[in-house]
């Protein structure tokens, strides 16, 4: 199949647009649609406007609810837990992140829990909103099962991601966002829309044999991330994200591409305010020593060495200029969900 190359413009329009006919407010349709396409900016269509389908399902089905009432059911000084109901996990998320951040104004420190929630598209979406308040974010979700647990069978483990952002200063940040299997489910949904293979080492089929195709894949299982370490660090999160919060866990949470029961994801967000620490340009000092030490170990005639974040970083400046190259199925799919909703998309 052909790629397509869109503006990011026309993509946040074209989602905003489906998402406000599923029933969705203006502002939080633009909140979900803007987070999407910017996965696709920096690089990660795992993440991008591949899931607006998915989404549109599950909130015509009732399973995701279009109006998202979040409510802080436990509060005490730096913590707090918040109930989604069931609402959009990116409308949930940005307001957990909010609450954590105005208590790490206060306390130094902001820790929220959440609850019922769903899938909320790229944690560093939601981790990259504290540099720029001063504070550090770190981000948990769990997810639904996709991989087995370590020496059994069966999906009965989430790839459960996790996202660290500080920031460097001059505008700039240092970001992590991985899921702890091999790779996230969603690069392989992406490969098949691109019609291709997938790498050795990233899923088996149902009977555990290796796979390279990805439809089979997806029926199987993903591996997780160097062995039992990512076994063990997906489990740790799905404590620290569902079993802490009262939220789903293991096998009660479900995903973006199930239409048929609510998702019960669970998150927790965590904001660390730098002041509260040390002077906040003593920090970016470090943090630009940093950075220097690990580019001084760049490879003569190599690409220069860079630190985590700074490769979507210069996708999003390449994407923003010339468009993104979408997978034509992609965007063919983006259509008919347009067409269904009587949304003119990406005409």
């Amino acid at each position: 199949m052909a790629d397509v190359r869109v503006s990011a413009a026309s993509l946040r329009t074209a989602a905003t647009g489906i998402f406000v006919a599923c029933g969705v407010s203006e502002e939080d349709a633009r909140l979900v649609a803007d987070s999407l396409v910017q996965a696709d900016l920096w690089g990660h269509q795992s993440h991008g406007v591949l899931r607006v389908g998915w989404y549109a399902d599950r909130l015509r089905a009732g399973v995701m609810q279009s109006s998202t009432k979040t409510e802080v059911v436990a509060g005490l000084g730096a913590v707090a837990t918040i109930d989604g109901h069931d609402g959009i996990g990116q409308v949930v998320t940005a307001r957990a992140a909010e609450e954590a951040l105005d208590r790490a104004a206060q306390h130094g420190v902001g820790v929220v829990s959440v609850r019922n929630s769903n899938h909320f598209g790229t944690a560093a979406y939601f981790t990259r909103m504290a540099p720029p308040r001063g504070c550090i974010a770190i981000l948990t979700t769990n997810s639904s099962p996709a991989m087995a647990p370590w020496g059994g069978r069966g999906k009965l483990v989430g790839s459960n991601p996790w996202s660290i952002a500080a920031p460097i200063g001059g505008g700039k940040q240092m970001v992590l966002d991985i899921a702890n299997t091999a790779v996230a489910r969603g690069k392989i949904y992406l490969a098949r829309n691109q019609g291709s293979e997938i790498p050795d080492g990233w899923a088996v089929a149902s009977d555990g044999t290796p796979t390279r195709d990805p439809a089979t894949a997806l029926l199987g299982t993903v591996l997780p991330m160097a062995g039992h370490k990512g076994y063990g660090i997906s489990v740790m999160v799905d404590v620290l994200s569902g079993v802490l919060g009262g939220s789903g866990f293991g096998s009660g949470v479900s995903g973006p591409y199930q239409a048929e029961r609510p998702g019960r994801s669970g998150h927790l967000y965590l904001a660390l305010d730098i002041a509260a620490f040390s002077p906040v340009a003593e920090f970016e000092d470090r943090m630009n020593a940093l950075v220097a030490e690990l580019k001084s170990g760049s490879r003569e005639g190599a690409d220069p060495v860079r630190y985590p974040g700074e490769l979507e970083d210069l996708a999003e400046e390449r994407n923003l200029r010339d468009g993104v190259l979408l997978p034509e199925r992609t965007v063919a799919d983006l259509r008919r969900v347009g067409e269904e909703l009587g949304v003119e998309v990406l005409a």
